[in-house]
């Protein structure tokens, strides 16, 4: 089987959406850009750097996603929308992995050597997910949508937030990329409020307590200046 079909066909099975191969082959912008990024990275690979950044170039104007000639590539990579996704120059992304738009996996910095992110198999990286670095994102992970990444993800976990948490999905191993799921992911900010909100009315409730504790103390230890107070009370209530 040809390559170039057997990547048309992983999107069009992955999309439901896609009505045939060949709407995928015609249509699609990420699967254009990606067999594009595979002319590129042929030059790139040979020296040939100004024809391969011309066809980069060429290739980010045509389809608004921007794939450095020297990022490597695994196969069937599903770039979905795609408009605004950029890929550096160091970074690598394994097999049969899911990209939506506005994703970026870029650098920090300007050091020279690895800089960008090392993505494994069945990734699912969510619309606007911000990957920064030269970590490593493990096999079968899910970077919800608009996480920033700038720590290693281990393989079958997912991540969200600002910066990006951590949930691990213990012994799960699914190939993440196939669900196309990037609303229903645990939100560990909104389980740390949560958390907070429980220790408050935990507190509020001993506060409570202590203060039905202390005023039976006070009506017992000293009757006299309960007995003012209450008075003092009732006089406000009446003037108010």
């Amino acid at each position: 089987m040809f390559k170039w079909y057997e990547e048309a066909k992983s999107i069009a099975e992955r999309d439901p959406a896609a009505r045939s191969v060949w709407q995928v082959f015609w249509q699609y912008p990420g699967y254009k850009a990606l067999r594009l990024h595979r002319r590129a990275h042929w030059f790139e690979k040979r020296g040939l750097h100004f024809i391969a950044r011309a066809i980069s170039q060429y290739a980010r104007h045509k389809t608004g996603i921007e794939i450095h000639p020297g990022a490597k590539i695994g196969k069937c990579l599903f770039i979905d929308h795609g408009m605004g996704v950029v890929i550096g120059e160091t970074a690598e992304i394994g097999d049969y992995c899911t990209i939506y738009h506005g994703v970026t996996l870029g650098g920090t910095g300007k050091d020279k050597g690895k800089r960008h992110p090392t993505v494994g198999n069945n990734v699912l990286i969510s619309a606007g997910a911000k990957i920064l670095g030269p970590m490593t994102i493990g096999d079968n992970a899910k970077i919800g949508a608009n996480a920033v990444v700038l720590k290693p993800v281990e393989s079958n976990t997912t991540v969200v937030g600002v910066p990006g948490r951590a949930v691990k999905r213990d012994g799960e191993r699914i190939r993440q990329s196939f669900e196309l799921d990037q609303i229903h992911v645990p939100d560990p900010v909104s389980q740390e409020f949560s958390k907070m909100r429980e220790e408050m009315d935990k507190l509020n409730r001993e506060l409570e307590e202590y203060q039905v504790l202390f005023e039976r103390m006070r009506e017992k230890l000293c009757p006299a200046l309960v007995d003012e107070i209450k008075k003092e009370e009732a006089a406000m209530k009446n003037e108010e």
